[in-house]
């Protein structure tokens, strides 16, 4: 297991800059605006040798006096991954100066007995560097001036971090560099779909913030749950909305964060909220995930509040309404009476199986060529279209290539029949499949 450090400081220090410099990706988002992060958001990295999981946190607020839920939301999440981890980071800002705060998180973080290191952010260089953290020695922490957004001080970060930090605390075990994660699964769907709940069902606690307000989730946040020997990454995404309805800068961020995050996951989950059924935007979901190929299922939220003949009239309407990708499973979930969520985790290692599949070419051919004599492809201008060899070329997902005389004579009702008849002959329910028809007039391929 990784040594986990939390990254931890008032609003608006730079924490989240700070957390992509150091796990070298954009992790986080950043947004001159304070709190915009709310959940805990994980990043793994290999700091002195050692593997490192660093946790940025939402502004850290040691007295909570008024009454917006979201940001005692923010509050709790941030001390609980103090709790949780074995060394803090404490972000400052060198520009504003030592507030009070500050002073009140150091005595927090103090009375925790962890090992402490203290980064003073947005000093741009070392000219700046005496005078921008004189104040700060009075909380007496070990220090180090550093810059996220111009990227000075880092590598003495890095090195503070492993001398301050790492070798105060033991090494845990399984603490190699690039131990499996599992399966990552990526949850998209509107605001307020029950993405979070779900999550939180499945992984036993409350790790993200859950309310009925919607874009609660504004970040992409990775969440570890292991079951059974095996472990699952699951992404839990900004809801997305209408194209139109994204005025805010800071949200069409998260939208476009959401679908990067669905593109490249091994899974997809596409949640819909019962209550409100298949909107032309969770169709425009559909659509790009199906565009982009990429494996998912459709979990139907909150089916707890339909019972009976309206649980079945709801069902038969869902079912019609998605036959646009009628490859994909179809799940009704409850987060309140837990129905359903059990299927879940066992339906995406199928769907993943099924990404993994690989068929011979031999067995491809045979197979095909029974198939296409059944049912011969319809003829267009007087034309028909010839097939003369078949072949799958990668797997996740499964791509296949048709070699035919003229691609342009292959109709798209003969390209649906032959995607069917490649499901049922090799097992391939859920996974997408690509399919290329490529011009040859290599007669000596010609089946048969």
């Amino acid at each position: 297991m990784p040594i986990v450090i939390a990254v931890v400081g008032r609003p608006n220090v730079g924490k989240s800059t700070l957390f992509n410099r150091l796990v070298r990706r954009n992790a986080a988002i950043t947004h001159d605006r304070a709190g915009v992060t709310r959940d805990r958001i994980y990043g793994e990295t290999v700091l002195d040798e050692r593997r490192v999981a660093l946790v940025d946190t939402g502004g850290l607020e040691m007295e909570f006096t008024g009454t917006d839920p979201i940001s005692e939301g923010i509050m709790a999440q941030a001390r609980e991954a103090v709790a949780e981890a074995a060394a803090m980071l404490m972000v400052v800002d060198g520009r504003e100066g030592l507030a009070p705060l500050d002073e009140r998180v150091a005595a927090t973080l103090r009375k925790s007995g962890k090992p402490v290191l203290l980064a003073v952010n947005k000093v741009d260089g070392p000219e700046l560097e005496a005078s921008l953290t004189a104040e700060f020695h009075a909380l007496g922490f070990p220090m180090v001036a550093v810059s996220g957004a111009h990227g000075f001080g880092l590598e003495d970060l890095r090195g503070q971090i492993g001398s301050v930090l790492l070798d105060a605390v033991p090494e845990p075990e399984d603490s190699a560099p690039g131990v499996e994660r599992g399966l990552r699964i990526a949850l998209l769907g509107k605001p307020n779909a029950g993405k979070s709940s779900i999550i939180n069902a499945l992984l036993g606690e409350a790790r993200l913030i859950v309310s009925a307000e919607a874009g609660t989730t504004r970040d992409a946040v990775d969440v570890v749950i292991e079951r059974k020997d095996k472990r699952y990454t699951f992404v839990d995404t900004a809801g997305v909305r209408r194209r139109t309805k994204i005025s805010d800068s800071l949200e069409r961020y998260s939208v476009m964060r959401a679908l990067t995050s669905a593109k490249r996951a091994d899974v997809a989950v596409l949640v819909i909220d019962a209550g409100e059924g298949v909107s032309v935007q969770d169709k425009k979901l559909l659509s790009y995930i199906d565009k982009e190929k990429t494996p998912f299922l459709v979990v139907v939220n909150k089916i707890d509040l339909f019972k009976d003949d309206a649980r079945k009239k709801l069902k038969r309407a869902l079912e019609e309404e998605l036959r646009m990708v009628d490859h994909a499973p179809l799940l009704y979930t409850s987060t309140l009476s837990r129905e359903g969520l059990g299927k879940i985790l066992p339906t995406v290692e199928k769907i993943k199986a099924d990404c993994d599949v690989r068929v011979p070419t031999g067995e491809l051919n045979r197979a095909m060529r029974e198939a296409l004599t059944r049912h011969q492809p319809p003829q267009v201008n007087y034309r028909r279209a010839k097939f003369y060899y078949l072949t799958q070329v990668e797997t996740n997902p499964p791509t296949f290539v048709f070699f035919v005389n003229n691609p342009e004579l292959v109709k798209d009702s003969y390209k649906k029949y032959l995607e069917k008849t490649l499901r049922k002959l090799f097992d391939i329910p859920f996974a997408p499949i690509r399919i290329h028809y490529r011009a040859s007039r290599d007669s000596e391929q010609k089946w048969g």
